[in-house]
């Protein structure tokens, strides 16, 4: 009864603050904690708000294009570390993916930025901080996570079906694209969404690497809430809820769908044998 407890108590602890926010994004007056009437008013400011959407698009964009950069690279030095057995430099690769996952977000930050600007007075590029950075920043800081992802992924699977394949005559690069890549899959999925996430999320990096035109949604919601928070950030909040809760809706009865296939190939397989 008391683990029960607990549990719904830390349950409402997380879950409370979103709920308050969904609730007052339809408050009709300004202020975020008297209740004044049900109004869609702040939805409607948010629609019209030109410098939210951008920030907003340029997050996606930004998140995008690192995610699937670092997924690539992550994938790479995933492969290397977990099937390539001891190779010179793999102790320095190894150190490599670990040092971002500990350094503080405030040093690299401002390491990424001494780098772009020691890159632009000795070679021109990137000519500014903007989108490029960004994504180069963002890009940076998720191969680490995406390494570490699929690394266990394929620690974890072994190497049994690879050499079956290539036991069966199989180049090793045919093997690699029907075995292994099959087996990375889901932590390739995972690791993309998990750097998606990273670089919507972050303030700190984008911060330091970022220009002017180049404001991520971070930080022009916490831009906003320096000068005060208003009904409008609740809106923007419930709508990226919203989409979360959509995403994982989806998501959820596409992998139920897919396990009732599997199982009905299963149960028929069975009554062939």
């Amino acid at each position: 009864m008391a683990a029960r407890v607990w549990l719904a108590a830390c349950l409402i602890f997380l879950y409370a603050p979103i709920a308050f926010l969904v609730v007052f994004s339809f408050n009709d007056a300004r202020l975020v904690t008297q209740w004044a009437g049900f109004s869609t008013r702040w939805y409607q400011t948010l629609w019209q708000d030109r410098a939210m959407i951008d920030a907003a698009l340029l997050s996606v964009r930004v998140a995008a294009v690192s995610a699937t950069m670092a997924c690539l690279i992550g994938a790479a030095a995933g492969i290397a570390l977990a099937r390539f057995g001891r190779f010179r430099g793999r102790a320095a690769l190894a150190a490599a993916v670990v040092v971002p996952l500990v350094t503080p977000e405030v040093i690299t930050g401002l390491s990424l930025l001494l780098l772009f600007v020691a890159l632009e007075q000795m070679i021109g590029w990137p000519a500014g901080r903007g989108a490029v950075t960004l994504v180069l920043a963002h890009a940076s800081v998720s191969v680490a996570y995406v390494t570490v992802v699929i690394r266990a992924r394929l620690t974890d699977a072994g190497e049994a079906l690879e050499h079956a394949a290539m036991d069966l005559y199989a180049s090793p690069w045919r093997a690699f694209v029907l075995v292994t890549i099959p087996l990375m899959a889901p932590s390739l999925v995972s690791g993309w969404l998990l750097a998606f996430t990273l670089s919507m999320d972050d303030v700190v990096v984008a911060s330091f690497t970022s220009g002017p035109g180049a404001s991520t949604l971070p930080m022009v919601v916490f831009s906003m809430t320096r000068l005060g928070v208003t009904p409008e950030i609740y809106a923007l909040a419930t709508v990226i809820v919203a989409v979360v809760a959509l995403g994982l809706g989806v998501f959820g009865v596409w992998v139920g769908a897919y396990r009732m296939r599997r199982s009905r190939a299963g149960g028929a397989s069975d009554q062939l044998r």
